[in-house]
C-alpha cells in the first residue's frame, strides 16, 4: 500500500474504515456499512470514492457492472499523516504541546495516564 499524503474528511475516512475493515467493497456495500450512523445518498458514496481514487488512495476493478473499490493507503499511514498535520498547524511541530492540551482539557482517567506514562517510559528503552 502507498503511504498516506493528505488529510481526508469525516465520509472520506468513514469510507476508508469500511474497505480497511472489509478489505473491498462496492458503493452499495459501503453505503449499507455506514448506514448506522449516517445516510449518505449512493451518488455521494460514489463521489467520495472517485475522489478518494483520484488522490490514490483507493483503486477499483470492475465485476461485471459494479465497481469494487479497495485502500491503497494504509490506516497507520493515515493517522500519522493526519496526526502530523494537526502537529505542525495547530502546536508549531512541538508534541509535547498536543499531549499538554489533551491532557489539561480532557478528562484523562488514571489508567490512560498510567498507559501514557508506560509509553514515555518505554520509548526511552
Amino acid at each position: 500500500m502507498t503511504p498516506a499524503k493528505r488529510e481526508y474528511g469525516e465520509l472520506q475516512l468513514a469510507i476508508l474504515e469500511v474497505l480497511w475493515e472489509r478489505g473491498e467493497a462496492a458503493v452499495a456495500d459501503i453505503r449499507s456499512a455506514l448506514a448506522p450512523h449516517r445516510e449518505p445518498a449512493v451518488s455521494t458514496v460514489s463521489t467520495v470514492l472517485s475522489r478518494l481514487e483520484d488522490q490514490g488512495a483507493v483503486e477499483h476493478r470492475r465485476e461485471g457492472r459494479r465497481y469494487v473499490y479497495r485502500a491503497r493507503v494504509d490506516r497507520d499511514g493515515v493517522r500519522t499523516s493526519m496526526v502530523e498535520a494537526l502537529l505542525d498547524r495547530a502546536f508549531d511541530g512541538d508534541p509535547a504541546k498536543l499531549l499538554s492540551h489533551l491532557v489539561r482539557k480532557r478528562e484523562i482517567e488514571d489508567a490512560d495516564l498510567d498507559r501514557l506514562q508506560a509509553l514515555v517510559d518505554d520509548s526511552r528503552g
